[in-house]
Protein backbone atom coordinates (compact mmCIF):
# COMPACT_ATOMS: atom_id res chain seq x y z
CA UNK A 1 0.00 0.00 0.00
CA UNK A 2 1.64 3.25 -1.13
CA UNK A 3 2.14 5.95 1.47
CA UNK A 4 0.98 8.76 -0.81
CA UNK A 5 -2.61 7.46 -0.97
CA UNK A 6 -5.10 7.44 1.85
CA UNK A 7 -6.28 4.16 3.30
CA UNK A 8 -9.82 4.77 2.04
CA UNK A 9 -8.65 5.44 -1.53
CA UNK A 10 -6.49 2.31 -1.47
CA UNK A 11 -9.33 0.15 -0.15
CA UNK A 12 -11.74 1.55 -2.72
CA UNK A 13 -9.37 0.70 -5.55
CA UNK A 14 -8.73 -2.79 -4.20
CA UNK A 15 -12.46 -3.37 -3.70
CA UNK A 16 -13.28 -2.26 -7.24
CA UNK A 17 -10.61 -4.58 -8.64
CA UNK A 18 -11.86 -7.55 -6.63
CA UNK A 19 -15.51 -6.94 -7.45
CA UNK A 20 -14.73 -6.83 -11.15
CA UNK A 21 -12.93 -10.17 -10.89
CA UNK A 22 -15.67 -11.72 -8.75
CA UNK A 23 -18.51 -10.72 -11.10
CA UNK A 24 -21.18 -10.21 -8.45
CA UNK A 25 -20.08 -12.84 -5.93
CA UNK A 26 -20.17 -11.59 -2.34
CA UNK A 27 -18.33 -13.70 0.23
CA UNK A 28 -20.02 -13.93 3.60
CA UNK A 29 -17.07 -15.41 5.51
CA UNK A 30 -13.43 -14.40 5.32
CA UNK A 31 -11.07 -17.26 6.08
CA UNK A 32 -7.35 -16.77 6.76
CA UNK A 33 -5.25 -19.91 6.43
CA UNK A 34 -1.99 -19.94 8.36
CA UNK A 35 1.27 -21.87 8.22
CA UNK A 36 0.81 -25.38 6.86
CA UNK A 37 -2.98 -24.99 6.64
CA UNK A 38 -3.24 -23.67 3.06
CA UNK A 39 -4.66 -26.92 1.56
CA UNK A 40 -8.15 -26.13 2.89
CA UNK A 41 -8.46 -23.61 0.04
CA UNK A 42 -8.32 -26.53 -2.40
CA UNK A 43 -11.75 -27.60 -1.07
CA UNK A 44 -13.34 -24.35 -2.22
CA UNK A 45 -15.70 -25.03 -5.13
CA UNK A 46 -16.05 -22.82 -8.20
CA UNK A 47 -12.98 -20.96 -7.06
CA UNK A 48 -11.76 -17.65 -8.46
CA UNK A 49 -8.02 -17.31 -7.76
CA UNK A 50 -6.58 -13.83 -7.33
CA UNK A 51 -2.88 -13.46 -6.39
CA UNK A 52 -2.23 -10.98 -3.60
CA UNK A 53 0.22 -9.13 -5.83
CA UNK A 54 -2.46 -8.48 -8.45
CA UNK A 55 -4.69 -6.56 -6.02
CA UNK A 56 -3.95 -2.82 -5.90
CA UNK A 57 -2.05 -1.80 -2.75
CA UNK A 58 -1.93 -5.38 -1.41
CA UNK A 59 1.31 -6.89 -0.15
CA UNK A 60 2.61 -10.30 -1.23
CA UNK A 61 3.29 -13.21 1.09
CA UNK A 62 6.92 -14.27 1.57
CA UNK A 63 6.47 -16.77 4.42
CA UNK A 64 7.30 -20.44 3.82
CA UNK A 65 4.27 -22.43 2.66
CA UNK A 66 2.04 -19.37 2.17
CA UNK A 67 0.69 -19.47 -1.39
CA UNK A 68 -0.29 -15.81 -1.31
CA UNK A 69 -3.64 -15.62 -3.09
CA UNK A 70 -7.33 -15.05 -2.50
CA UNK A 71 -9.52 -18.07 -3.23
CA UNK A 72 -13.17 -17.05 -3.59
CA UNK A 73 -15.92 -19.62 -4.01
CA UNK A 74 -18.13 -21.89 -1.89
CA UNK A 75 -17.17 -24.06 1.08
CA UNK A 76 -19.95 -26.14 2.58
CA UNK A 77 -22.35 -24.22 0.36
CA UNK A 78 -21.33 -20.81 1.76
CA UNK A 79 -19.61 -18.08 -0.24
CA UNK A 80 -16.16 -17.58 1.27
CA UNK A 81 -13.07 -15.53 0.60
CA UNK A 82 -10.02 -17.54 1.65
CA UNK A 83 -6.64 -15.98 2.12
CA UNK A 84 -4.32 -18.82 1.14
CA UNK A 85 -1.54 -17.43 3.26
CA UNK A 86 -1.34 -14.11 5.11
CA UNK A 87 0.87 -11.07 5.65
CA UNK A 88 3.04 -10.76 8.75
CA UNK A 89 4.77 -7.93 10.52
CA UNK A 90 8.03 -9.89 10.43
CA UNK A 91 7.92 -9.73 6.62
CA UNK A 92 8.34 -5.96 6.94
CA UNK A 93 4.67 -5.01 6.63
CA UNK A 94 3.14 -2.29 8.78
CA UNK A 95 0.19 -3.09 11.04
CA UNK A 96 -2.18 -1.43 8.55
CA UNK A 97 -0.75 -3.45 5.67
CA UNK A 98 -1.35 -6.63 7.66
CA UNK A 99 -4.90 -5.46 8.37
CA UNK A 100 -5.59 -4.30 4.80
CA UNK A 101 -6.96 -7.64 3.47
CA UNK A 102 -9.25 -7.97 6.51
CA UNK A 103 -10.76 -4.56 5.84
CA UNK A 104 -10.98 -5.50 2.16
CA UNK A 105 -12.90 -8.72 2.88
CA UNK A 106 -15.31 -6.73 5.04
CA UNK A 107 -15.83 -4.27 2.19
CA UNK A 108 -16.58 -7.20 -0.15
CA UNK A 109 -19.40 -8.36 2.13
CA UNK A 110 -17.86 -10.64 4.76
CA UNK A 111 -19.70 -10.72 8.08
CA UNK A 112 -17.47 -13.22 9.88
CA UNK A 113 -13.69 -13.65 9.97
CA UNK A 114 -12.25 -17.09 10.70
CA UNK A 115 -8.53 -16.81 11.31
CA UNK A 116 -6.26 -19.85 11.70
CA UNK A 117 -2.59 -20.30 12.43
CA UNK A 118 0.06 -22.65 13.73
CA UNK A 119 1.10 -21.87 17.29
CA UNK A 120 3.38 -23.00 20.04
CA UNK A 121 1.84 -24.58 23.12
CA UNK A 122 2.56 -22.78 26.39
CA UNK A 123 -0.08 -24.66 28.38
CA UNK A 124 1.58 -27.90 29.46
CA UNK A 125 -1.79 -29.66 29.29
CA UNK A 126 -1.83 -29.21 25.50
CA UNK A 127 -0.29 -31.69 23.07
CA UNK A 128 1.38 -31.19 19.71
CA UNK A 129 -1.31 -31.80 17.10
CA UNK A 130 -4.16 -30.37 19.20
CA UNK A 131 -6.41 -27.61 17.89
CA UNK A 132 -7.07 -24.62 20.15
CA UNK A 133 -9.96 -22.20 19.83
CA UNK A 134 -8.96 -18.70 20.86
CA UNK A 135 -10.99 -17.49 23.83
CA UNK A 136 -9.08 -14.20 24.01
CA UNK A 137 -5.79 -12.68 22.89
CA UNK A 138 -2.82 -10.74 24.20
CA UNK A 139 -1.40 -8.40 21.59
CA UNK A 140 2.32 -8.27 22.36
CA UNK A 141 3.38 -7.13 18.90
CA UNK A 142 3.74 -3.55 20.10
CA UNK A 143 1.53 -2.46 17.16
CA UNK A 144 -2.11 -1.68 16.45
CA UNK A 145 -3.56 -1.27 12.92
CA UNK A 146 -6.02 1.39 14.04
CA UNK A 147 -3.21 3.76 15.09
CA UNK A 148 -3.29 7.07 13.21
CA UNK A 149 -6.07 9.03 11.59
CA UNK A 150 -6.79 7.02 8.42
CA UNK A 151 -8.60 4.05 10.04
CA UNK A 152 -10.90 6.47 11.86
CA UNK A 153 -12.52 7.14 8.48
CA UNK A 154 -13.49 3.46 8.26
CA UNK A 155 -15.02 3.21 11.74
CA UNK A 156 -14.60 4.92 15.12
CA UNK A 157 -11.10 4.39 16.49
CA UNK A 158 -12.27 3.58 20.02
CA UNK A 159 -14.10 0.26 20.27
CA UNK A 160 -14.48 -2.54 22.79
CA UNK A 161 -12.45 -5.73 22.57
CA UNK A 162 -14.73 -7.57 25.00
CA UNK A 163 -15.60 -10.89 23.39
CA UNK A 164 -13.15 -10.20 20.56
CA UNK A 165 -13.63 -13.87 19.68
CA UNK A 166 -17.38 -14.32 19.40
CA UNK A 167 -18.62 -16.65 22.20
CA UNK A 168 -21.53 -17.98 20.12
CA UNK A 169 -19.26 -18.84 17.20
CA UNK A 170 -16.84 -20.50 19.61
CA UNK A 171 -19.64 -22.56 21.18
CA UNK A 172 -20.74 -23.72 17.73
CA UNK A 173 -17.15 -24.60 16.84
CA UNK A 174 -16.89 -26.76 19.95
CA UNK A 175 -20.20 -28.48 19.15
CA UNK A 176 -19.06 -29.34 15.62
CA UNK A 177 -15.79 -30.71 16.98
CA UNK A 178 -17.71 -33.04 19.28
CA UNK A 179 -19.94 -34.20 16.43
CA UNK A 180 -16.90 -35.05 14.30
CA UNK A 181 -15.17 -36.87 17.17
CA UNK A 182 -12.52 -34.15 17.40
CA UNK A 183 -13.52 -33.00 20.88
CA UNK A 184 -10.59 -34.75 22.52
CA UNK A 185 -8.09 -32.68 20.50
CA UNK A 186 -9.98 -29.36 20.61
CA UNK A 187 -8.81 -27.02 23.35
CA UNK A 188 -9.69 -23.46 24.33
CA UNK A 189 -7.20 -20.87 25.48
CA UNK A 190 -5.69 -17.41 25.39
CA UNK A 191 -3.52 -16.67 22.37
CA UNK A 192 -0.50 -14.36 22.57
CA UNK A 193 0.82 -12.74 19.41
CA UNK A 194 4.39 -11.50 18.88
CA UNK A 195 6.09 -9.65 16.05
CA UNK A 196 8.67 -12.40 15.34
CA UNK A 197 10.42 -13.75 13.34
CA UNK A 198 12.60 -15.30 16.05
CA UNK A 199 10.97 -17.87 18.29
CA UNK A 200 10.55 -16.95 21.94
CA UNK A 201 13.08 -17.56 24.72
CA UNK A 202 12.30 -19.89 27.63
CA UNK A 203 12.24 -16.87 29.97
CA UNK A 204 9.67 -15.15 27.75
CA UNK A 205 7.54 -18.28 27.70
CA UNK A 206 7.60 -18.46 31.51
CA UNK A 207 6.51 -14.81 31.63
CA UNK A 208 3.73 -15.38 29.08
CA UNK A 209 2.45 -18.37 31.08
CA UNK A 210 2.27 -16.17 34.19
CA UNK A 211 0.12 -13.74 32.15
CA UNK A 212 -2.38 -16.49 31.35
CA UNK A 213 -1.33 -17.24 27.76
CA UNK A 214 -1.90 -20.79 26.48
CA UNK A 215 -0.49 -20.48 22.95
CA UNK A 216 1.93 -18.16 21.15
CA UNK A 217 2.74 -17.28 17.54
CA UNK A 218 3.56 -14.41 15.18
CA UNK A 219 0.21 -13.42 13.61
CA UNK A 220 -3.54 -13.03 14.21
CA UNK A 221 -3.71 -10.17 16.75
CA UNK A 222 -3.64 -7.30 14.25
CA UNK A 223 -6.15 -9.13 12.02
CA UNK A 224 -8.56 -9.54 14.94
CA UNK A 225 -8.27 -5.88 15.95
CA UNK A 226 -8.94 -4.81 12.36
CA UNK A 227 -11.93 -7.14 12.12
CA UNK A 228 -13.50 -5.90 15.34
CA UNK A 229 -12.82 -2.32 14.29
CA UNK A 230 -15.26 -2.71 11.38
CA UNK A 231 -17.73 -4.96 13.19
CA UNK A 232 -16.81 -8.42 11.90
CA UNK A 233 -17.54 -11.35 14.21
CA UNK A 234 -14.37 -13.38 14.76
CA UNK A 235 -13.53 -17.03 15.32
CA UNK A 236 -9.87 -17.93 15.85
CA UNK A 237 -8.27 -21.37 15.89
CA UNK A 238 -4.66 -22.50 16.23
CA UNK A 239 -3.02 -25.78 15.45
CA UNK A 240 -0.56 -26.55 18.25
CA UNK A 241 2.31 -27.36 15.92
CA UNK A 242 5.02 -27.43 18.60
CA UNK A 243 5.50 -26.85 22.28
CA UNK A 244 6.87 -23.40 23.02
CA UNK A 245 10.57 -22.93 23.67
CA UNK A 246 11.68 -24.60 26.88
CA UNK A 247 8.37 -26.43 27.47
CA UNK A 248 9.29 -30.08 27.89
CA UNK A 249 12.72 -29.16 26.49
CA UNK A 250 11.27 -27.93 23.19
CA UNK A 251 13.37 -25.92 20.72
CA UNK A 252 10.93 -24.95 17.92
CA UNK A 253 11.82 -24.85 14.24
CA UNK A 254 9.97 -23.82 11.08
CA UNK A 255 10.39 -27.34 9.71
CA UNK A 256 8.62 -28.86 12.72
CA UNK A 257 5.68 -26.47 12.29
CA UNK A 258 5.09 -27.57 8.71
CA UNK A 259 5.65 -31.27 9.41
CA UNK A 260 3.03 -31.31 12.15
CA UNK A 261 0.59 -29.23 10.09
CA UNK A 262 0.81 -31.79 7.29
CA UNK A 263 -0.40 -34.51 9.66
CA UNK A 264 -3.52 -32.52 10.62
CA UNK A 265 -4.60 -31.14 7.25
CA UNK A 266 -7.22 -33.84 6.58
CA UNK A 267 -8.91 -33.24 9.94
CA UNK A 268 -8.78 -29.46 9.48
CA UNK A 269 -10.38 -29.69 6.03
CA UNK A 270 -13.11 -32.03 7.26
CA UNK A 271 -13.77 -29.83 10.27
CA UNK A 272 -13.88 -26.48 8.47
CA UNK A 273 -16.08 -27.81 5.68
CA UNK A 274 -18.63 -28.86 8.31
CA UNK A 275 -18.20 -25.77 10.46
CA UNK A 276 -18.50 -22.97 7.90
CA UNK A 277 -22.21 -23.44 7.07
CA UNK A 278 -23.03 -23.79 10.76
CA UNK A 279 -21.44 -20.41 11.54
CA UNK A 280 -23.99 -18.70 9.31
CA UNK A 281 -26.79 -20.04 11.51
CA UNK A 282 -25.45 -18.61 14.77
Amino acid sequence: MTEDRSLIEALNEAQAFMEERLDGRRPRIGLILGSGLNPLAERVEGAVLIPFGAVPHMGVSTATGHVGQFVVGTLGGVEVCCMQGRLHGYEGYTAQEVAFPVWLMAALGAEILVTTNAAGGINEGFNVGDFCLMADQINFTGRNPVTGTAPDALAPRFFSMLDAFDPLLCAEALAVAEELSLGSVMREGVYLGLLGPSFETPAEIRMFRSWGADTVAMSVCEEVIAARHVGLRVLGMSLVSNMACGVEGASPSDEEVHEVAATRQADLCRYMTALVPRLMLV
